[in-house]
This record gives C-alpha cells, structure tokens and sequence, in this order.
C-alpha cells in the first residue's frame, strides 16, 4: 500500500462527492477494477469536477482508488496476496486494540455497540447492504477503539478502507449476511462479559470467514 501523506480536509462540496463515492463503492455501483468516470459524477450531483477529483484524491490516499496517467482513476483492484496481507496486519492491530479497549469500555459504550449490533441484524433481514455495512463498521470500532490508541485506530482504519469495495462483495451474498448477524451475537455477549480472549478468538474468526469468501470469489 502507498505511504499515506497528511492533508486537509476536503470542502463541503467535495465532502458531498466523497460521500456519495463511498456510497457507490460500498453499495457495489462501482467494483474493484471499474473506472470512475468524473464527468458522471459531476453530473449527477450537479457540481464541477474539481470537487469530484478532490475527492477522489482522499480515496486514492486511502488506498480505495488508484490513478493511472492518461486514463483517469480506477477503484483499486487487489489479489489474493493483497488481501491476505491486509487482513494478516488486521489480525494483529485489531488484537491490540481490543485487548485496549473491551476492558475499558462504558455503559455508553455498550449501548452504542448493542444498537449497531441490532441495526446490522435489521439491515441483513431487509437485505439492506449499504446500511448492514454502515453498522457493521460502528459495531466493530465501537468495540476496538478507546483513548490512547491513535495510531492504531488510524492504521486500522486505512486497512479497513483500502478493502471497502471488497466488504461489499463479501455483504451480497444472502448467507453471509446472516452469519454475520450470528458472529456478531457472540462477540457482543463476549464483549459485554468483559471475556477479552473470547472476543479476540470471535473476532479472528470472524475476520477469517470473510477472506475465506473473498479469497474464493477472487479465485473464480
């Protein structure tokens, strides 16, 4: 992955722009490998290219697009090896970072983790999968992230980015969506027994299920 530079923060145009591509990426509008076209983009949300590149450079910071001179930007596509090294430097920041924070973790805490928990559950029954997503991604950083690990959630979160288009692949298939919901039911009542070996053994496991699937769809 490309070392990641600091930068400002994009303006609210270009936040609008950055939301909306998140939203495709996730939704599975735009899949690994497929160009971005900028003009669609500007078009659709009414709006000059400059934001739409502007935040395309954000993405392509997070490792979710790449750019390729003369033909514009592409959402990054990964093999086998990538993903398997991403989710190998997962597995042992995630680690740490739970170890942090299941012991630490408040009431408020707790009922932020069981409502994330409950909407991911709503949002697989509806076959919702944007907003399955949207709450897997609260459960599982409101399980891993507590004061005095900055560095470790940031890098979490790039792995996290650099394989969105790919968590989307894994979300469309019906069965996977309900084991989800089933893994997620353990971990929080491991989570809420303060049983942080549990939790790390229901989290690798897990996160395990998900490349097994992707590295099989990447094979076909």
């Amino acid at each position: 992955m490309r070392a990641q530079t600091a930068q400002t923060a994009p303006n609210t145009t270009a936040q609008h722009a950055l939301a909306d591509l998140r939203r495709a990426i996730v939704a599975g509008e735009l899949r690994p490998g497929q160009r971005v076209r900028q003009e669609e983009v500007a078009a659709r949300l009414d709006m000059s290219l400059a934001p739409v590149r502007e935040a395309l450079r954000v993405l392509e910071q997070e490792g979710q697009v790449e750019y390729r001179p003369r033909r514009g930007y592409f959402i990054t596509a990964l093999d086998v090896a990538d993903l398997v090294e991403i989710y190998a430097l997962r597995q042992v920041l995630e680690e740490r970072a739970a170890r942090a924070a299941v012991p630490v973790l408040d009431g408020d805490a707790l009922e932020r983790i069981t409502l994330a928990e409950r909407d991911c559950a709503e949002a697989a029954a509806r076959g919702d999968v944007v907003a399955e997503l949207a709450a897997n991604r609260r459960f599982h950083f409101g399980i891993l992230d507590a004061p005095g690990q900055v560095h470790t959630m940031r890098l979490i979160r790039l792995l996290w980015e650099s394989t969105e288009s790919y968590r989307a692949l894994y979300y469309n298939a019906p069965e996977e969506r309900e084991r989800t919901v089933d893994d997620h039911t353990r971990i929080l009542e491991a989570v809420r027994a303060r049983d942080v070996d549990t939790v790390v053994r229901l989290l690798d496991a897990h996160r395990q299920r998900a490349l097994d699937v992707l590295t099989g769809v990447l094979g076909e």
